[in-house]
């Protein structure tokens, strides 16, 4: 049942209009702040898809000519120009420190070189981060209790755990800096979800969900159905599955991400931006994607984003 709605934002209501901003210099914060209860968040989705919206998840922060992925100042960009919803890598330094990082080793994205599990904070805090083109920049790599702290009144963060991170460092991370009601941890397996969902039982979790069945059986384990959002890949979309998981009051999280061959970039090859709108009606109630600026474009532009005011009790 729908209860107070989320705070969400007067910028998300104005980048529903497409309107965009520079990026910003200072702390102000682009969504106000909320009540901190895991209700909060579960209504907003439930907000949003009674309202046929979708919403996005920018992979990795929204990386941008500049703007380095799982970079601060990237997040700071990507919430004024397109989505408060961030898709971010959370690793783990040789003596314990919780840090963003996608890759095993620190060549293509930082100024290091070689694995990162060998060295430890006070060495990796020194290193550059690199953009796309393999620029380096000025910023450098963000501790994650710090994005945590940062994200409140700004950010919806998507957290993907690395291998060399474990879930009790990363529960007891979030709790320290109160970020349970601002998070979506992202599980592959039942039992990575399980386990989330344990540690962390007020927090959404996106997790795979091959069926009802399969649904039931997570939810009979212990996932709060409110809490659940349904990870359904990243291959041809399945419209008859997703009216399936809307009966169930279950978002659908759809990925246009990935490798050479991903939809987004297929996408941008063929110019076909209302691609990203056929996923809106076919049922999808977050995409996460390599593109979050020309999604919220065709979004806004076909009113399948949220608008002036939506779901965000303002």
């Amino acid at each position: 049942m729908l209860r107070t709605p989320l705070l969400v934002t007067c910028s998300l209501a104005l980048l529903a209009c497409g309107q965009q901003t520079a990026a910003p210099t200072g702390s102000s914060p682009l969504i106000p702040v909320f009540e901190p209860t895991s209700a909060d968040l579960a209504d907003f989705f439930d907000c949003m898809d009674a309202a046929g919206k979708t919403l996005i998840a920018a992979h990795r922060g929204g990386p941008a000519p500049g703007y380095p992925e799982n970079a601060l100042e990237t997040f700071e960009r990507t919430v004024s120009t397109s989505t408060p919803i961030l898709e971010i890598d959370v690793a783990t330094s040789a003596d314990g420190v919780l840090f963003l990082l996608h890759d095993d080793t620190l060549d293509r994205t930082t100024s290091g070189t070689g694995p990162f599990t060998t060295q430890d904070w006070a060495s990796l805090k020194k290193l550059s981060l690199k953009d796309e083109r393999g620029q380096l920049t000025a910023y450098g790599l963000p501790r994650f209790d710090d994005v945590l702290t940062w994200s409140e009144g700004r950010a919806i963060l998507e957290v993907d755990i690395k291998r060399s991170t474990d879930y009790d460092d990363i529960a007891s991370v979030i709790e320290r800096t109160g970020a349970q009601e601002r998070v979506i941890l992202i599980a592959y397996s039942d039992g990575q979800a399980l386990a989330l969902a344990s540690r962390l039982p007020d927090s959404m979790i996106s997790v795979p969900v091959n069926g009802k069945e399969h649904l039931e059986e997570l939810i009979s384990r212990g996932i709060k159905r409110e809490n659940i959002l349904a990870w359904t890949g990243i291959e041809a979309p399945q419209p008859d599955f997703y009216a399936m998981l809307d009966d169930e009051t279950v978002e659908v999280l759809f990925g246009t991400l990935g490798g050479r061959n991903s939809i987004d970039n297929q996408i941008e090859a063929s110019g076909d931006e209302d691609a990203y709108v056929r996923l809106a009606q076919q049922g999808v109630d977050l995409i996460a994607t390599d593109r979050p600026d020309e999604a919220l474009a065709a979004l806004t532009a076909a009113n399948r984003h949220l608008g002036p005011g939506e779901c965000t009790g303002l």
